[in-house]
């Protein structure tokens, strides 16, 4: 949902101002400007009670989520990827020392 055109367009329907509106609501007209200029996000308390002041209300529905299911042909690409990368790994030469490299930090003295 856009808010910002949402309580635009629910202000101008109701033909108010947006001091009229803020009046209304409690709040300032430069709040009511951030929050249509989108410089401001409101809470949906907030929102509901700005639209309902312009004589509109905030409906909200359950929705499906759509699942999005990769093709095989992007399956095969990160396959190769991967594959790619897990080549790359296993060519890196591994040097493992029985002996510690750096000198070990020992606690400062008091």
């Amino acid at each position: 949902m856009d808010v910002r055109s949402a309580l635009r367009t629910a202000r101008a329907r109701a033909g108010l101002s947006q001091a009229a509106l803020a009046a209304r609501t409690g709040t300032s007209q430069a709040t009511v400007s951030a929050y249509e200029r989108g410089r401001k996000q409101p809470s949906v308390q907030t929102f509901s009670r700005l639209l309902a002041a312009a004589g509109a209300g905030l409906k909200v529905e359950p929705r499906s989520w759509l699942v999005v299911e990769p093709t095989a042909a992007q399956h095969a690409r990160v396959n190769r990827s991967l594959m790619d990368v897990l080549a790359l790994a296993a060519a890196l030469p591994t040097h493992h020392r029985a002996e510690l490299r750096f000198p070990r930090l020992s606690s400062p003295s008091r």
